[in-house]
This record gives C-alpha cells, sequence and structure tokens, in this order.
C-alpha cells in the first residue's frame, strides 16, 4: 500500500492505494480536505486483496495526520467490494455523514433469492453450464449480500440523486451518473484549489477502460452498452471540465477528454470484435468470452460484457438469436 499527497494537482487531496490482486494491481480511495476530513470511497476489506488492508488503511491515514475517527462524511461512487471495503470500520470508530447513490437503496433491498434465479435463467438461456453456471449465480448471491453488509442502507444519512448538488464542509460536490461498469456509478466534481476536480471512482480511468458489469448478468445487461455510452457523453458535457480526475484506478490525471475518447474506441472495438468472432462461427456467451479472455484473463467477469454486447448487437440488428434447448445461439444477420 502506497499513500502520497498529490503536489501535481491540489494539496487538498490524499490518495491512499490498497494493493488487489486484478489488474492494474491497486485500488484508491481519497481524503479530500474540505474544512472537515471527507473520505471518497474506503478500498478493500481485510478479506480480499493483498495484505491487511484494515491495518493499512489507519496507516495510510495516519501518515496525512488523520484517523478514522475524524473522517465527518463518506462520499461512496458505487457499490463495488473494492470502493466500500473498510466502511465498516469507519461506521464503527467515527460517525460520519454517508452519502451513496439513491440507485444503490433499491439494488441492496432485492431478494438475493429471486436474484439468483434470476441470474440462473439469463446466463442458462446464455449457454453457462455446470461449475461455470454454478459460479455464476452464487457470485451474485454473495456479491449482493456482502456488498450491503459493507455499506447497510440503513447506514446511509444521504441517498444522492443524479445531477444533485450537496455540501460537505465547505466544498459543494455535484453528481452525475456514469453507468456502465456499475448501474448506480456516480462521479462528483467539486472546486478545489483553484481547480475543477472530480472524483471519478471507475469512471474516467486510463490506461485502460473498465469492464462493461453494469449489474451482472441480471437483466440490466440488455441495456449495458448503451447505458455505458450514455455516461461517456455525460462525462463529456461536464461543465467546467474537470481540470483534473481523482480516479480509483490508475493515475491521477488531467485528460478526461483523451480519456473518454479512448473508452469510446474501445468499446467500439469490443462490439466490432465480438461481431467478427460471431461471424466466425462462435455463437455463444461463454464461447464469445473466452474470444475476449484469450490465454491470460478469466471469463468471470468478461462473461456480463460478452452478454452486453451481445444483447446490444441483437438490439441493433447486427446479429440474430436462434434459441435451441432454451440456449441462445447467435448468427450474422
Amino acid at each position: 500500500m502506497s499513500e502520497r499527497r498529490l503536489r501535481a494537482g491540489t494539496e487538498s487531496v490524499a490518495r491512499v492505494e490498497f494493493e488487489v490482486e486484478f489488474p492494474p494491481g491497486h485500488v484508491a480511495c481519497y481524503v479530500v480536505d474540505a474544512g472537515v476530513p471527507v473520505l471518497v470511497d474506503a478500498g478493500m476489506p481485510d478479506e480480499r486483496g493483498v495484505g491487511g488492508h484494515g491495518e493499512a488503511f489507519r496507516e495510510g491515514l495516519a501518515r496525512h495526520g488523520y484517523e478514522i475517527v475524524d473522517i465527518e462524511h463518506l462520499v461512496v461512487t458505487h457499490p463495488h467490494v473494492d470502493h466500500i471495503g473498510q466502511v465498516p470500520a469507519v461506521l464503527e470508530e467515527a460517525t460520519p455523514t454517508v452519502h451513496a447513490p439513491v440507485g444503490v437503496r433499491e439494488r441492496f433491498s432485492r431478494d438475493a433469492d429471486a436474484l439468483a434465479e434470476r441470474v440462473r435463467e439469463n446466463a442458462s438461456r446464455a449457454g453457462l453450464s455446470g461449475d461455470r453456471l454454478a459460479d455464476a449465480v452464487e457470485m451474485a448471491r454473495e456479491s449482493l449480500e456482502r456488498d450491503r453488509s459493507l455499506l447497510p442502507p440503513a447506514a446511509v444519512d444521504h441517498w444522492v440523486d443524479p445531477d444533485e448538488a450537496f455540501t460537505v464542509g465547505d466544498l459543494t460536490l455535484t453528481a452525475t451518473h456514469a453507468p456502465g461498469h456499475q448501474a448506480d456509478h456516480l462521479v462528483y466534481g467539486t472546486a478545489l484549489d483553484g481547480e475543477y476536480a472530480l472524483l471519478s471512482g471507475d469512471s474516467g480511468i486510463q490506461p485502460f477502460r473498465p469492464v462493461v458489469i453494469h449489474d451482472g448478468l441480471d437483466d440490466g445487461h440488455r441495456e449495458a452498452i448503451a447505458a455505458f455510452r450514455r455516461g461517456l457523453d455525460r462525462l463529456d458535457a461536464l461543465l467546467p471540465t474537470p481540470d483534473r480526475v481523482y480516479p480509483g484506478h490508475g493515475p491521477v490525471h488531467d485528460d478526461l477528454r483523451g480519456v473518454i475518447r479512448r473508452h469510446r474506441g474501445s468499446l467500439d472495438r469490443r462490439l466490432e470484435g465480438v461481431l467478427e468472432q460471431v461471424a466466425n462461427g462462435v455463437r455463444t456467451v461463454p464461447g464469445v468470452a473466452m474470444g475476449i479472455a484469450g490465454d491470460d484473463r478469466s471469463v468471470r467477469y468478461l462473461l456480463p460484457e460478452a452478454m452486453s454486447a451481445l444483447a446490444h448487437l441483437e438490439r441493433e440488428g447486427e446479429v440474430v438469436v436462434t434459441v435451441e434447448d432454451d440456449v441462445r445461439y447467435y448468427d450474422p444477420a
């Protein structure tokens, strides 16, 4: 784990990095000096990733002169495990005002068994079977139960609406909905030390595009590609244009427009690549996901992107679907 003040940009932001086993090898949260300490996202829980993250979190805060008890506001960009992992420690030791995307409230109210059954139906029709099907179903169930235990809805004081402006300390944050990687994802813009800063979570990251997970293999996968594009459009339309971006992965940077352009290109290439796979005889979601993964990556987190891409291409009329034995097979239109 590493921590540093970001002298190249504002001096009011401290970045705390947690080592993780997945690319790019770290996830970051930030402490913003808003007259009072404001924590934006909360890193990894102790049981995931590399190392003892709870102790490292404390040490990272201490290096910047903070203790957990000092945190007066906790702002969440999205409810993925690597962004809410230390929320329980903050809630136990401090009394922060907790701000989280409003969409999370409904998402976390779902029955885990009902979600698992819906994912089973979608995944089965997509061609998953055996251990891969069982893993997808359990992953959906366990993710919901784990994430709402890390971020208990009853602990959220303020459910943030898209486009809402609200005050934390002496700063005003403006929320913008940027879905696709996660359906409820918000980014937060604020004037800070003479710059306009964007606290962006898993949006606006470089050098790679975040995977299209949206809501996994739930029904929202059908809208995920379009949602990702809408999120990029909203980021591109931000005014004022952010001078500096503070993402959850990758470096702090000043090139939001360039990142948006590259992410659009990456998404277009993904759709083109999936269409090419179908033209070459790859007819199922698992087959497409394996083609995307190649020899070096797990298909686990690529299944939602493959499923979303095929659903988008079907909607656009570029592929057609044949159902055989209740499994969906894709062919060129």
